[in-house]
């Protein structure tokens, strides 16, 4: 009886609960920090900032609440990361945390760093104490409870750091993640990626992949893999390691999707073996395991792509071994990494750490060996891990290219992010680039979990394409029909107006409101369109957007004279086609900021600057452009991109008046004498205020036309990509239907070539069976006749003429 109650009970709580209302399911909070230096003093990066501003607008429409800035400095960084990590705790355990950051990155005896755009690392010993570790964000974040940790790392680069000292090694130490954590680079551990022009290929495959919809986190970084190595020619091959447990998807494909014709598992799921020798390679690509590598050389040792495999395998199993050298942090473990790789990219961390132990680099006659998990190296393998770098692009090695990756296993790349065009200039200081945004397909929503985010531009367009005009100081919606919509529902829009705006919609996190009443209202959709800023980098933005300008005198002339053509007309000014420098001030509107509880107001606007003797500090000007290559003679480069975007013209500050301009022949008149006046502090100040403010207008009149220009030209390249885009949607349609076809075809060919086989071969085992038959009987047959002769018998009929017949008795006969 007390079974039948329990079974009854466990019914009527099924029952309960499947009829609770929708919001009272299990919700998804998501929140993710966004970063991209470029603007280092040693040699400034093309595409961080753009990448960054990319992933933060592909994230906003995936429904995070994302915070985002440029090209930070190390307390700016630091202050970022705090706040990112105070956030994620008071968001609760269904909360996924995303962190992206792209710029440079270096590895030192076994850890990770992120380098702020300021740090000064003259020699090794300047990496911790210039650099940020990342141990010190990704242990924090994994002792928060949420649902998963995802940190994205698009840092391994060639570096121009530590020219002294020992050696550093190239790219990002292996790493494991934390339960529930996820953590990718966009190049293999020891390794490095070639530099992109716009975009890198890395964060246009993620881009691609997190808009594809409904792909798992593992099968969603496998497609970055194949994309970004088919992008590089292999010169680039990202991983990543998942330890998350709960499911979760950027997007969800609807029911209208059409099914996937593509044969992706196939690459992770059938045995190497059973592909041909291109496709075993995407698929030991594709699984990016030693297990995966041995067994493509196991079956086929002597194609010309074993070769590749057996370089991706040499730095896998390099860094393994290195990794667990530094685990175990002991003499005797650097002494075995050394005995196996003497001249290994990790000989200078492992001299650095013998040196902090006081031994010897040489190892004793006899010592403890560390065990390590793979065995030690081929001989062909040693000579791809004793380069300084390595890359696979190298020609030093002559790899052969990799194969394309067929459209069975990977759809066509969707053709706005073939030439994606790179995204006008920053509306201010910090705040990340905002590129143009292009939809995801129809079929691909945001899952109805997810807990809606600050009002956002994008995420109320991911249906829209989204074009920013900081010219015009225009926000251009576009709709699949090609018809213009206002950028937020009029309801949002009403609170750029005053404070009669109506409520918030339904879904809409309250506080969205202000977040557009900050601004005035020309720029309240560019402002609600760009990731809101940590509290710490708007502070730090406002406070330089106030500072004012110290006016020009004839001792310190604005313009330089005898400077070459594409200098800087003012110090601290950048050079025409160079990224600004770090934290440099911008004119125009900030975007929303991101405040954490307890933090203090932001100074109001009309706050009264510095006094006016205070001058802006002088920004070190950027070295010429060109980042350092693996090796130093090496040269990668990958266009994701061919057009650079416009940077603005230096302006020309106007030059105190003189003795024999108008105004100083004014001012030598003679005047009528008066009383001498106390001098004002405020009409100083007011002047001051006003000269800045004169200064700042000369800017933004001198970029407004060169802007108005490169934003008439993205257009247009919108409205190519659009048609373009359609024509190719037209034609992987009929080219589907196509293939639809032929297989439809082949399946029929095959069927009735089978079946005649069939046929055949029955008629075969017919006539086979008859003939066995037949050769039974007559072998019966003589066995009977052989066993049972038969007596002669007389002869009858007529006799032969001779003898006569006779009665043989009779004795005539005889």
């Amino acid at each position: 009886m007390s079974l039948w109650r329990i079974v009854c009970g466990l019914f009527l709580a099924a029952a309960l609960l499947s009829g609770l209302p929708a919001h009272a399911q299990p919700s998804e909070k998501r929140i993710a920090l966004v970063i991209g230096n470029s603007a280092y003093p040693d040699g400034a990066l093309q595409t961080p900032a753009n990448d960054a501003g990319l992933i933060a607008q592909t994230l906003q429409a995936a429904g995070f609440d994302v915070v985002g800035a440029r090209d930070l400095d190390t307390a700016t960084l630091r202050s970022a990361l705090r706040e990112f990590l105070d956030k994620a705790s008071a968001s609760g355990p269904d909360t996924v945390a995303v962190v992206y950051y792209a710029g440079h990155g270096l590895q030192f005896e076994g850890e990770n760093y992120l380098v702020p755009v300021d740090a000064r690392i003259a020699r090794d010993a300047d990496v911790p104490l210039a650099a940020i570790r990342l141990t010190d964000l990704v242990k924090p974040l994994a002792t928060l409870p949420l649902k998963a940790r995802i940190v994205v790392l698009d840092a391994a680069r060639a570096n121009p750091f530590a020219r002294s000292g020992q050696p550093l090694a190239g790219g990002l130490a292996l790493m494991q993640p934390d339960p529930g954590s996820l953590i990718a680079f966009n190049a293999a551990p020891g390794t490095v990626a070639p530099e992109g022009k716009d975009y890198s290929a890395y964060a246009t495959a993620l881009s691609e992949m997190i808009k594809e919809g409904g792909l798992p986190l593992d099968d969603l970084f496998e497609r970055v893999r194949l994309r970004t190595s088919e992008l590089t020619g292999g010169a680039e091959i990202p991983w990543h390691v998942s330890k998350v447990q709960a499911p979760f998807l950027f997007f969800e494909r609807t029911d209208a999707a059409s099914p996937a014709q593509t044969r992706f598992l196939d690459l992770r799921d059938k045995p190497v073996r059973d592909f041909d020798a291109r496709d075993a390679y995407l698929a030991a690509l594709t699984r990016d395991t030693m297990r995966g590598y041995e067994d493509f050389l196991a079956a086929y040792p002597g194609d010309p792509l074993a070769k590749r495999v057996r370089a991706i395998l040499a730095a896998r199993r390099e860094a393994i071994v290195w990794r667990e050298s530094a685990v175990a942090d002991t003499p005797e473990a650097y002494w075995s990494y050394l005995r196996r790789y003497p001249r290994g990219p990790h000989a200078g961390d492992a001299h650095r750490r013998l040196a902090h132990f006081a031994v010897a680099f040489e190892p004793p006659a006899a010592f403890s060996a560390l065990s390590y998990d793979v065995p030690p190296p081929p001989p062909e393998e040693v000579v791809y891990v004793e380069r300084p770098v390595i890359y696979f692009a190298d020609p030093v090695y002559e790899l052969p290219p990799p194969p394309p990756v067929p459209v069975l296993f990977l759809p066509p790349r969707p053709v706005y992010y073939v030439d994606l065009a790179p995204p006008p200039p920053p509306i201010a200081a910090f705040v990340l680039p905002i590129p143009i945004y292009h939809p995801v397909p129809a079929w691909v929503e945001r899952p109805a979990y997810v807990v809606p985010p600050p009002v956002n531009v994008i995420n109320v367009n991911i249906h829209n394409t989204v074009a920013v005009n900081p010219a015009s100081q225009t926000v251009v919606v576009t709709n699949p029909q090609g018809r213009q919509e206002p950028p937020l529902p009029p309801a949002l829009m009403g609170g750029a107006q005053g404070p009669a705006a109506p409520a918030p919609q339904p879904g809409v996190v309250a506080g969205a409101q202000q977040l557009i009443q900050a601004h005035p209202a020309a720029s309240a959709a560019i402002a609600a369109t760009a990731a809101a800023l940590p509290a710490a980098v708007a502070l730090r933005a406002r406070q330089q957007q106030l500072q004012p300008q110290r006016a020009p005198s004839p001792t310190t002339p604005a313009l330089r004279p005898n400077v070459p053509p594409g200098a800087p007309a003012i110090i601290g000014q950048p050079r025409p086609g160079q990224p600004p420098q770090p934290n440099q001030p911008m004119t125009g509107h900030l975007p929303a900021v991101a405040a954490p509880t307890g933090a203090k107001p932001l100074p109001a606007p009309g706050a009264l600057p510095a006094g006016p003797g205070s001058a802006a500090p002088v920004q070190r000007l950027a070295t010429p452009p060109g980042a350092p290559q693996p090796n130093r003679p090496l040269a990668p480069s990958v266009a994701a991109g061919s057009r650079a975007a416009p940077s603005p013209p230096p302006a020309l500050a106007t030059p105190a008046p003189g003795p024999h301009s108008p105004a100083g022949r004014r001012a030598a008149m003679p005047q009528p004498v008066q009383a001498p006046q106390a001098p004002s502090v405020d009409n100083a100040r007011r002047a001051a205020a006003q000269q800045a403010e004169r200064q700042r207008a000369q800017q933004a009149a001198a970029l407004q036309a060169q802007q108005q220009h490169a934003a008439q030209a993205a257009q247009q390249r919108a409205a190519v990509q659009a048609q373009a885009a359609a024509q190719q949607r037209a034609a992987q349609q009929a080219q589907q239907r196509a293939m639809q076809v032929q297989q439809q075809a082949q399946q029929r060919a095959a069927a009735q070539a089978q079946l005649q086989q069939q046929r055949a071969a029955q008629a075969a085992q017919q006539r086979a069976a008859t003939q066995a038959q037949q050769r039974a009987m007559q072998a019966q047959q003589r066995a009977q006749t052989m066993a049972h002769p038969r007596a002669p018998q007389p002869m009858r009929g007529p006799q032969p003429q001779g003898k006569p017949h006779c009665d043989p008795s009779r004795s005539l006969c005889r």
